[in-house]
């Protein structure tokens, strides 16, 4: 008898993922099912039917069959027999999500936060008051500087990532 696996939560995650993953594309499929192809987006499809044929989804005869399908074809309606048992063409697969400016949000609060305190530490400094300056000012500065590092990190990655 097979022994049964515990799902961990984070299986569910992934499926719950590529179960929203999957209902994006089905629904930008069938928004577009009515509109025109474009010369573009015919390259795009012929690309990726070659694709499936280098790495043996389709053989000779049935790449060159829906092909001439594709070049006959008008709306993307029509593209829906020509991918059947294939994976979803790219043109239906959304695109990347940029990173949300909610973590800028984020440190614009942390400022206003930190702020009071930044005022404190430098209105005791000016009275002459280092220690209570540096009581009070110091830890809203590191919050400031530790906030702000937080909010640029995606950007940071960006670059190293393009930067290598």
């Amino acid at each position: 008898m097979a022994e049964r696996r515990p799902v961990k939560p984070a299986d569910l995650i992934g499926f719950a993922t590529a179960a929203g993953q999957e209902a994006r594309e089905v629904a930008t499929r069938r928004r577009m099912v009515n509109i025109r192809l474009t010369d573009e987006e015919r390259h795009v499809c012929t690309d990726e039917l070659a694709e499936q044929f280098a790495i043996g989804r389709l053989d000779e005869d049935e790449l060159h069959h829906r092909v001439d399908l594709l070049n006959d074809a008008v709306t993307h309606g029509d593209l829906i027999p020509i991918f059947a048992g294939l994976p979803t063409p790219s043109l239906y697969k959304p695109a990347p999500r940029k990173q949300g400016k909610w973590r800028w949000a984020a440190f614009v609060g942390a400022v206003w936060m930190a702020l009071p305190f930044a005022l404190a530490g430098l209105l005791f400094l000016v009275f002459g008051r280092e220690v209570a300056a540096a009581i009070f000012g110091l830890p809203a500065l590191a919050w400031v500087f530790f906030a702000y590092r937080w909010a640029s990190r995606p950007q940071r990655e960006e670059r190293r990532k393009s930067g290598s």
